[in-house]
């Protein structure tokens, strides 16, 4: 497909439907998410931290698991070499063990970077959530229990 067949596609696929937010079925004029607010939602959007611990928890465990792998795969092609001498398949082989190491490698490091980033999010975002909590719970709303 040619790049100028492909926009023009995407063009027309915009055309035929205009974007509209809808959060937990909240409808407002014309069946979708008012963008003042006022679509009469019930207030108690929340974060947790838990999705952030758990997938750094998994790359964590990525991490640990990939530098496993690496182990089997080199004790899985240990005496290989002098039982395949003078066969071409020693050399892909050998490419094949070298190209595996290389990318289970890469993945090892990235989840070594991944995993405390993910970790401070689930920190910062926490104490973000406590701060805008604090912040609310201080705001007097006339007709309701805290400052009647």
């Amino acid at each position: 497909m040619a790049w100028d067949e492909w926009e023009q596609l995407k063009a027309q696929a915009f055309e035929r439907h205009t974007t509209h937010t809808q959060i937990n079925s909240v409808r407002g004029e014309g069946g979708y998410a008012e963008p003042s607010g006022s679509g009469g939602g019930t207030g108690t959007l929340k974060h947790k931290g838990g999705p952030w611990t758990q997938a750094a928890g998994t790359a964590d465990g990525l991490q640990t698991s990939t530098i496993s792998a690496k182990v089997d795969l080199r004790r899985a092609h240990d005496g290989t070499v002098g039982g395949l001498a003078g066969l071409s398949s020693l050399g892909a082989l050998t490419s094949v063990l070298t190209s595996w190491d290389e990318r289970l490698g890469r993945v090892r490091e990235e989840c070594s970077s991944l995993e405390p980033k993910l970790r401070q999010v689930a920190v910062e975002l926490a104490e973000v959530d406590a701060e805008v909590g604090a912040r609310a719970k201080a705001v007097a709303v006339p007709g309701t229990r805290r400052s009647e």
